[in-house]
């Protein structure tokens, strides 16, 4: 019964939360653990993040897709305050989602809080959770900034 209590326990906090993503997570891989299906977990564990960011950058770059972003738009991008502040802050989160998926690969065991506390924010905060990597990313930030006034 490896995982599957922790698997059920996020299932039941997805369904109270009603994290329509969390819920699914868990019930996918409990049933991937259910079927004998294991082999498929390094497969989910290697290229899982990427498929998933894949499919948020397609969600994302639609209006593109559609007509609805024109070249004139794109210039304000780098002409414009609220434009260069977009460049900024995508190439800061860009970076701290790179410290947080080295944390993860070093304590694997804190996703569990970063997905309670993702919760949290969802029922409390009223967020939307795009995934553990931002959340991961500001931890490393807390522990960096705490390791700095030690």
């Amino acid at each position: 019964m490896n995982g599957v209590l922790i698997l059920v326990a996020l299932l039941l906090i997805g369904i109270i939360a009603r994290s329509n993503l969390i819920a699914t997570a868990a019930c996918v891989l409990l049933i991937i653990k259910f079927a004998n299906l294991n082999f498929i977990l390094p497969l989910l564990e290697k290229r899982g993040l990427e498929v998933g960011l894949l499919f948020l950058l397609l969600a994302i770059l639609v209006p593109v897709a559609k007509g609805e972003i024109s070249e004139k738009d794109l210039l304000m991008t780098f002409t414009s305050l609220p434009g260069v502040l977009a460049l900024i802050g995508g190439a800061l989160a860009t970076h701290l989602n790179g410290e947080g998926l080295k944390l993860l690969q070093i304590d694997p065991e804190l996703i569990f809080g970063l997905l309670i506390g993702s919760v949290f924010g969802i029922v409390f905060l009223g967020g939307i959770p795009v995934g553990p990597l931002m959340a991961a990313g500001l931890t490393a930030l807390f522990l960096e900034t705490i390791h700095l006034f030690k």
